[in-house]
């Protein structure tokens, strides 16, 4: 499970502890080395500053020491990590993604058609609208066997984080719903 750009901060641990508590093995490894950042300003700062090709990195070399037949999530910034190993690292299981999603072409081979997957984002997140992704998403759902798109009310971006402000109890309660429902 890889995180957003404030970091890996307590709401994604507490997402990782809900599933968890469900019985599933949940690694979360954290692509800033222990910084947590307050604002996606000072987020996208720091990605900036280490480059995005080097947090994709962190995120790959966190996988290459665990099994191949994962469910990779991810959460925003995360989400680009996840895409490119479930889409392209043979054995894969299933991906959730949140907050946002790329076309499938982004990656060396495409949506593998059997593999099933979620993306979970709010229906008037300027990130997730505007910038594209849902076109992304809508593309991969049509291209794949098992896959849904799911949209929830309202325009908060990391929505489903318990530790910021933007959080929406209710909607973060459906999604992880979903997701049980999915890894069953």
């Amino acid at each position: 499970m890889l995180h957003h750009v404030l970091g890996k901060t307590e709401g994604i641990e507490a997402i990782a502890e809900q599933l968890r508590e469900a019985g599933h093995i949940v690694h979360v490894p954290d692509l800033f080395e222990g910084r947590i950042f307050s604002s996606l300003e000072e987020g996208l700062g720091f990605v900036k500053e280490i480059g995005f090709r080097e947090v994709t990195a962190r995120g790959i070399r966190a996988a290459d020491d665990l099994s191949r037949d994962l469910v990779y999530a991810g959460f925003s910034l995360g989400v680009p990590v996840a895409q490119q190993l479930a889409q392209t690292r043979n054995g894969a299981r299933g991906a959730l993604f949140f907050h946002a999603c790329l076309p499938p072409s982004e990656f060396e081979s495409p949506w593998p058609v059997d593999l099933p997957v979620q993306i979970h984002a709010m229906n008037a997140d300027p990130f997730f609208v505007e910038d594209g992704d849902i076109n992304a998403a809508r593309e991969l759902v049509e291209s794949a066997n098992h896959a849904e798109l799911f949209l929830y009310e309202g325009k908060e971006h990391l929505f489903t984080d318990s530790s910021i402000p933007s959080y929406n109890p209710v909607a973060a309660k459906v999604v992880m719903n979903r997701v049980l429902d999915f890894l069953e």
